[in-house]
């Protein structure tokens, strides 16, 4: 009996375990395309985090590297929420974005 018991909690764990890794490369995928996406249509190269909690899109961050030469800080946030709200089917609760530059 516990031999069962034991080998149904495994098998509870390992599937729980699946399901949150296929989540988890599911948003790196999505990620992925955002800064594919940004990039060609900002012309900058960028990184998208994200934060799920409990299934729920929280927040994503995108750093894009340097500055753009030409380009408005309103027209780059719109490419950006529109790249999100495309690629993870969700809008957001919070949209962070950042340039990274060399000092």
């Amino acid at each position: 009996m516990r031999l069962r018991l034991l080998a149904l909690l495994m098998l509870i764990v390992a599937v729980t375990a699946c399901d949150a890794v296929d989540s988890m490369k599911e948003g790196f995928a999505h990620s992925q395309a955002v800064s594919d996406k940004l990039e060609k249509t900002v012309g900058l190269k960028s990184f998208v985090g994200f934060n799920w909690n409990n299934g729920s899109l929280t927040s994503v961050t995108v750093t894009f590297q340097g500055l753009p030469p030409d380009g408005a800080l309103s027209d780059i946030s719109a490419k950006a929420r529109q790249a999100i709200a495309a690629e993870f089917k969700q809008t957001p609760k919070q949209i962070l974005i950042s340039f990274s530059i060399e000092p």
